[in-house]
């Protein structure tokens, strides 16, 4: 059948597309378009901690696709119409017939606008319509990865384009009710012994490439999540609370340096270094902190956060810096920190380590490479003495 009318277009521009994953993401795009702009940050409401059986035997905070369609109705005012796993060809006719766009979750491998293209199996979803111009893609994706930026587009594909997809999950999602009702979000509630449990599972696994390499993502999710939370508490507290403002943030910033550090100690693994040490007590102590920070309602006052930590060398270290960064040395040499600068990431930092090492002629202290010991040069400095 011919289609000849150009497909519904979604717009993105109101969704946080850097705080959500590569499932909530389309669905976030859904709740905006059917219910208005910001209707999807009731997605951070809640906040918890709950683990599924993953790869290899690991759990993951990753929840499976069947659990991100169930919470759909009550946080986005979205409902499952029909749901059903079609080969490709099933799923072009299956659209084709429908005349209107499909939520679509299928291998990233094989997505040719993701820089995973060829590079990494995981679900992801998008929307796809049929269109006179060919397979039209909304994808609102927003993260760094290792192959490149994912950013939010549309694109126009062919279906040879697409060929690669071997079969793929297509929903039906229509809205359920009016935009949900907006309020204050429940109180964190963490059940400490499946985090204990959870946290172990990485602790003893033996394979430390396999346990470091997955526990990136998953400080990844859980700190992208905790964000979410924070921005949709921000609904709800009093602009003037800066002591629970300056306290959030601060956890967030912690929460940041988890993740780099777990980036960090896997790349060294990879390559056959020593893992830095404390990768998992220190995700230990930012999920016991959530309570500490988001276990109160946000008009209620919450403690406040930690504050962070001097040669011939800092010349050579801040000449390194600058050029991965691609910024003056003398705002370097003034003590500005990495992450002050727009070009800075967990990607950066790991080429400005490589980078030193190389330059030195020699590895850098394992059990230095923690995240308060990688914000300035003078830090470096200390390292690399």
């Amino acid at each position: 059948m011919a289609v000849t009318g150009e497909p519904e277009q979604f717009a993105f521009g109101s969704v946080h597309s850097g705080l959500l994953d590569c499932v909530q993401v389309n669905l976030a795009v859904l709740a905006d378009h059917h219910h208005g702009p910001g209707a999807h940050l009731r997605l951070g409401a809640p906040l918890g901690f709950r683990s599924w059986e993953g790869p290899g035997g690991l759990p993951t905070v990753d929840p499976p696709l069947t659990e991100q369609l169930r919470l759909a109705p009550g946080l986005l005012g979205l409902r499952v119409v029909r749901r059903e796993r079609m080969s490709r060809t099933g799923m072009f006719a299956a659209i084709r017939r429908a005349g209107a766009a499909r939520y679509v979750v299928a291998d990233s491998f094989h997505l040719p606008w993701l820089p995973y293209h060829g590079q990494a199996h995981m679900e992801h979803s998008f929307l796809l319509a049929a269109g006179p111009g060919g397979w039209h893609v909304t994808d609102a994706y927003r993260s760094e990865t290792s192959w490149g930026t994912a950013a939010p587009g549309t694109w126009v594909l062919t279906e040879d384009a697409l060929a690669g997809i071997e079969s793929a999950e297509v929903v039906e999602v229509a809205p359920d009710t009016a935009r949900p009702a907006a309020g204050p979000p429940p109180l964190v509630s963490v059940d400490e012994s499946a985090v204990a449990a959870y946290l172990d599972a990485y602790d003893v696994c033996p394979d430390r490439v396999r346990a470091i390499g997955q526990l990136t993502v998953e400080t990844w999710l859980l700190a992208r999540s905790r964000t979410l939370h924070a921005t949709y508490r921000a609904l709800f507290t009093d602009h003037a609370d800066e002591e629970r403002r300056a306290a959030e943030a601060g956890h967030l910033r912690a929460w940041d340096k988890v993740v780099e550090q777990t980036y960090l100690a896997h790349r060294r693994l990879s390559r056959g270094r020593a893992e830095p040490p404390g990768v998992v007590d220190r995700l230990r102590q930012v999920l016991t902190a959530d309570i500490a920070v988001f276990g109160t309602p946000p008009g209620n006052p919450a403690p406040a956060a930690a504050p962070p930590a001097d040669d011939a060398l800092r010349d050579r270290v801040a000449a390194v810096a600058a050029e991965v960064l691609g910024v003056e040395v003398a705002g370097l040499l003034d003590g500005a920190p990495f992450d002050s600068f727009p070009s800075f990431s967990s990607f950066r930092l790991i080429e400005i380590i490589e980078r030193l090492e190389t330059a030195l002629g020699r590895e850098l202290d394992a059990d230095a490479l923690v995240p308060e010991n990688l914000r300035r040069v003078d830090d470096l400095c200390r390292i690399a003495r």
